[in-house]
């Protein structure tokens, strides 16, 4: 199996002599749209100096949400702690990527750049004392391709829960996936079927939340990537079929101060410090919020439904998984929260801006939650959900993109052009979603009306 090649503190003249090494041909320039969609712009060798300075620029008014024609020059600068060598040769030759923050011509940051909205939330708990820590559970479904090439809905396998060959056909798939992930620098930690047929996990460590949403946007490719190699499509739809569990992204978060866990009080209430009470109450204040932004398709809402596993209501716990927010047994270092609402099409840099944000805004408020409801909601009737002081999260995206409007805090999280765009953009999806004329629809009403 290839090994990542260490290059943490490079410079750009070491990253030089590396391509060299490796024999790399084209350096790709990664970057994420506002959408989460990723972006690239591919250049030869005899453009490695100039894109390790940071001088490739390219065309943003083609880019979904970004800037007006007139506006249209952006520039690339990488970081060069994202120097990989991708673990496979493409025809033409090998490939390297750099993941970049997208700046103005004059030199200034450009606001629609996602990175950098969660580089300002990262610096806005530093300015607190805090370290933001996440990992996230990404699930996605491997479907097979027709005889056209074109995608389907059918699986390759009838696998559940944790299940192994024959029932499992996946297993070679995913251990492909997780060769080219360690290749690439990934500490994955384990690869399994999923509820759903065709449904899989692979889970990789916790890290800074940067690095974590760098993961994530690498993740999501090198997954897509391996199954397109191997005739198959991998989607991180959030809910692709019709009465099965969705996919979601639980995200575990915590914050670190002066190296330790600022979560963990071995003398508070659940061995929970004063912090954590605090982050948990903003992550349930401010959830219709930013459910736009962790849930941003139309098909999102498919999966936060009642019994799906997925969280409908607004409340937190420590011994189910049915509310939002649901705290693991681990204490000490591994202290930590998992948000349960997320799905894996969001993009993770706004993800984890928008939680962070959230926290962050318990803390400076000194919020506090209400009791944890150790109880299945999913079980409960209204008159209960009612006296725990449940709220129900948005029913679909237009209810969602109403509440992020009302949510200063996440707006602000945001800043004005990237909420802007979203929202336009978000709004016009919903549009043409409640135009079109559903099976659903001429089944129940054709032949009846």
């Amino acid at each position: 199996m290839a090994t990542a090649l260490k290059t943490t503190g490079a410079t750009k003249r070491e990253l030089l002599e590396l391509c060299k090494k490796q024999e790399v041909n084209f350096l790709r320039l990664q970057f994420t749209d506002i959408l989460g969609v990723n972006k690239n712009v591919e250049v030869p060798e005899s453009q490695f100096e100039k894109a390790l300075e940071g001088d490739i620029m390219f065309d943003g008014s083609s880019i979904e949400g970004f800037v007006r024609i007139e506006e249209s020059d952006m520039v690339l600068k990488p970081d060069l702690e994202t120097f990989r060598v991708l673990p496979y040769d493409d025809e033409g030759g090998r490939i390297a990527r750099l993941i970049c923050d997208i700046y103005n011509p004059d030199g200034s940051s450009f606001a629609g750049c996602t990175r950098q909205a969660l580089k300002r939330q990262i610096a806005e708990a530093k300015a607190l004392g805090f370290e933001m820590m996440a990992g996230a559970e990404a699930e996605f479904f491997i479907f097979q391709l027709d005889a056209s090439g074109e995608p389907t809905t059918e699986t390759h396998d009838h696998g559940g829960y944790f299940d192994q060959t024959p029932v499992d056909r996946a297993e070679e798939i995913r251990r492909l996936i997780i060769r080219d992930l360690v290749s690439m620098g990934f500490e994955v930690e384990a690869g399994h079927h999923e509820v759903a047929p065709g449904q899989h996990e692979i889970d990789f460590r916790y890290a800074a939340a940067l690095e974590t949403a760098d993961n994530l946007a690498t993740f999501r490719f090198m997954v897509r990537n391996v199954a397109y190699r191997h005739g198959f499509l991998a989607t991180f739809m959030p809910k692709p079929i019709f009465g099965q569990n969705g996919s979601g992204m639980h995200t575990h978060q915590s914050l670190f101060k002066g190296g330790k866990n600022a979560f963990h009080d071995p003398a508070g209430k659940w061995e929970l410090s004063a912090t954590a009470i605090q982050y948990v109450a903003g992550l349930l204040k401010h959830a219709r919020g930013f459910c736009a932004v962790t849930n941003p398709l139309v098909n999102s809402y498919k999966r936060l439904v009642p019994g799906y596993e997925a969280p409908t209501n607004v409340a937190w716990s420590q011994r189910n998984r049915s509310p939002l927010v649901r705290i693991p047994d681990r204490r000490g270092i591994g202290t930590r929260c998992e948000l349960r609402m997320p799905d894996p099409s969001a993009n993770p840099y706004l993800a984890l801006a928008v939680q962070l944000a959230a926290g962050l805004d318990g803390i400076k408020q000194k919020l506090i939650p209400p009791d944890p409801v150790n109880k299945n909601i999913f079980t409960m009737s209204f008159r209960e959900r009612r006296k725990y002081r449940i709220d129900e999260l948005p029913r679909d995206l237009h209810e969602a993109l109403d509440m992020l409007e009302k949510d200063d805090v996440i707006r602000d999280a945001l800043g004005a052009h990237i909420y802007e765009r979203f929202v336009e953009a978000k709004r016009e999806e919903w549009q043409e979603y409640i135009g079109q004329v559903s099976e659903w629809e001429l089944d129940r009403y054709l032949g009846q009306y």
